[in-house]
């Protein structure tokens, strides 16, 4: 069975949230920092609405990004997986990711700095990010 499709105002207001106290961190905030900082079911909130509007903007099921403990998606048009691990995964963490989501960090900066673990040959999501431009 589906998921609820998450509300756009809903799920732009918990981003907004956990951006707003991300700059009062200065805006460089790591995963440990933020979710300390951020009330746990705003930051799942705002992970899983971004991780649902990259699965709407980039359908598929070729590439699986997990955001532990908050969410993960399958998304990216190719060959379809359906059994055991996939081979083509993303993980990062809820920081990292809403960075990633809205534009704050690249996907090649955050390869270069080790913040996103990405393993097969489609694991790249470059060119479908931002999903929420600022």
């Amino acid at each position: 069975m589906a998921r609820a499709r998450i509300d756009d105002d809903l799920g732009r207001a918990a981003v907004a949230t956990v951006q707003a106290i991300a700059a009062k961190q200065g805006g460089s905030a790591g995963g440990a920092a933020l979710g300390a900082s951020v009330d746990r079911s705003t930051l799942a909130l705002a992970v899983r609405y971004t991780l649902q509007l990259l699965a709407e903007q980039a359908p598929g099921g070729t590439v699986e990004v997990r955001v532990p403990p908050h969410g993960a998606v399958q998304c990216v048009e190719g060959p379809k997986h359906t059994r055991g691990t996939p081979p083509n995964v993303i993980e990062t963490d809820a920081a990292t990711w809403l960075a990633l989501a809205v534009g704050d960090l690249t996907w090649d900066e955050a390869r270069s700095a080790g913040r996103v673990h990405a393993s097969g040959q489609r694991a790249d999501l470059g060119g479908h990010l931002p999903v929420l431009p600022g």
